[in-house]
């Protein structure tokens, strides 16, 4: 694939990469939101029952929303990999002043619970986080212990029991999200280095290749250049000579760097159908290519291939696609090419170089290329190429 195909790869990883953020950080607010509603809602059953004053109700009720904000908050940076002290502190202060509130009703004691759950993720070192755990627990459990009276010693250590077993369990869930994204991260910057890598392999080859076939061809003009030069005065005759070896050397190394460059541009039908597939898989796009037909010329072999190679690009650029399928089969004494498509899109104005300079390719042998929607999802670029009679 060209570098476009790459870019355009690069920038579809960084936005799945986004994508799944969002997806995590969507999870977080939802359950924040799904368990602080209920909680909200005490407040006007507790005023109805004259266990809390209507400055208290709306207290609580500003509370809990704030204390939404400062979730999301915590949530968003701490994904983000820039969790501050100040949302820390923010958030923490925030929760000491709504714990009275489980003395109005038990459920506010999920408040505390949500935020040590949640910075747990961030919080560095194991006995921290056990630390946290323990004092949010035992913070439930002395207010809740007061709901309906002063407290026992067996029910606060019940309590306290059970309110370490919901925070270590949150806290675990919330760990196993925050583990898939790190998980994502690094599979992402795995394959950035992989790439990067396999870049710079490449271009040490290239230029390893060049320096041995330039190598002595340019070290021989060197010398018979230098040679002649010295000979021009006392023996021209020589120096001449000398100079059509240069010109000669010259000639041969520029055909071998010619040779060199074809075959790195060269396009090959068996490896281009391989690495289109695995291209599109890898940028989500599940396709299904078949086996091209034995003893197809290699003319006819490097057109399909730049075919394939150009089709794979316009649909990684210029679709959303989710399905690719390639067919290529003989008939009638010429070979058609299929490569379709489900993710159609708006025409455009400008159609772009790529199809046209593909449509040249083409036609040099005698073929058409025609693309287009086929009904309203689907797209399908089709290539017919004639075969010499020898082929048929």
């Amino acid at each position: 694939m060209g570098g476009a195909t790459t870019a355009e790869l690069e920038e579809r990883a960084a936005g799945r990469l986004e994508l799944y953020r969002k997806v995590i950080y969507r999870s977080f607010l939802i359950a924040g939101i799904v368990v602080l509603l209920p909680i909200v809602t005490t407040l006007a059953e507790a005023y109805r029952e004259d266990r809390a004053s209507l400055p208290v109700a709306f207290a609580g009720g500003a509370g809990g929303v704030l204390f939404l904000w400062c979730y999301a908050r915590t949530v968003d940076t701490g994904l983000s990999g820039r969790l501050s002290r100040r949302d820390t502190v923010l958030s923490g202060a925030l929760t000491l002043l709504l714990s009275p509130m489980m003395v109005v009703h038990p459920l506010w004691c999920l408040v505390p619970l949500i935020w040590a759950a949640t910075l747990t993720l961030w919080v560095p070192g194991r006995t921290l986080k056990v630390a946290l755990c323990l004092g949010v627990a035992a913070d439930c459990a002395l207010f809740v212990s007061w709901y309906g009276g002063p407290p026992r010693w067996h029910e606060l250590l019940l309590l306290f029991a059970l309110f370490t077993a919901l925070c270590a369990s949150s806290a675990y869930v919330n760990y196993y999200y925050r583990r898939m994204w790190d998980l994502h991260q690094e599979a992402d910057a795995a394959r950035e280095a992989q790439a990067r890598l396999a870049v710079a392999e490449e271009r040490l080859r290239f230029s390893r290749d060049l320096h041995d076939l330039l190598g002595h061809s340019l070290s021989l003009i060197a010398v018979k250049s230098e040679l002649a030069m010295r000979m021009s005065e006392t023996d021209p005759a020589r120096a001449r000579e000398e100079m059509a070896d240069v010109r000669r050397a010259a000639r041969e190394a520029l055909r071998e760097v010619r040779t060199a460059v074809r075959g790195y541009r060269a396009v090959e039908l068996d490896a281009e159908l391989a690495g289109v597939r695995a291209v599109l898989e890898a940028a989500g796009v599940r396709c299904e290519a078949g086996a091209p037909p034995e003893g197809l010329p290699p003319e006819v072999r490097a057109v399909l291939a730049w075919v394939i190679r150009e089709g794979a690009t316009n649909v990684i650029k210029h679709s959303e696609a989710r399905h690719c399928g390639i067919t290529i089969a003989a008939y009638g004494g010429s070979v058609v090419l299929e490569m379709s498509n489900d993710g159609v899109r708006a025409a455009r104005r400008d159609p772009g170089s790529g199809l046209a300079g593909l449509a040249e390719r083409v036609e040099v042998l005698g073929g058409t290329l025609t693309s287009g929607s086929r009904g309203r999802d689907r797209f399908l670029l089709r290539a017919v190429v004639p075969l010499p009679e020898e082929a048929r």
